[in-house]
């Protein structure tokens, strides 16, 4: 799990530094991130997504990321990601999975460019039979100044 804490914070100094460089030129920048991770068992999950948008007077440009792992000691473990690109809006969204006798954990995040609004929500989900499911949502959103 520190692993997956370190790879967190690594990837989101580097797109803070990359806005930060180039935020001196838009009239308008913002960035979101979300990330979360479960665990159950001999199971983990996690996931994480950024976006980052500037605008100038030339028109705006925006970026995603997104990505996860899983992993069980003696079960099945998945993760996957997607990122759809239409006009102005960019998606990524990632899943992960671990499954390991009746334990399981899930992390989702979705995370969106779309115009001016930036938007990144993380849902997490870990079970052990006998026990309630653990669940918990991070979401952060930002809607840019019209320039």
């Amino acid at each position: 799990m520190k692993r997956l804490e370190l790879f967190s914070a690594i990837a989101l100094s580097f797109l803070l530094a990359t806005v930060h460089a180039t935020a001196q030129d838009c009239s308008a920048a913002g960035t979101v991130a979300t990330s979360g991770s479960a665990s159950a068992g001999g199971t983990s999950a996690s996931s994480l997504g950024t976006a980052g948008s500037c605008q100038t007077d030339g028109g705006t440009s925006s970026s995603v990321g997104s990505g996860g792992s899983a992993t069980a000691d003696g079960g099945r473990a998945m993760s996957k990601t997607h990122v759809n690109d239409n006009s102005d809006r960019l998606k990524a969204q990632t899943k992960s999975q671990a499954v390991d006798k009746g334990s399981f954990s899930k992390s989702r995040t979705q995370t969106t460019t779309n115009g001016d609004t930036l938007q990144s929500t993380t849902r997490t989900m870990s079970h052990e039979p006998g026990q309630k499911p653990v669940k918990n949502t991070t979401q952060q959103k930002i809607v840019l100044p019209e320039q």
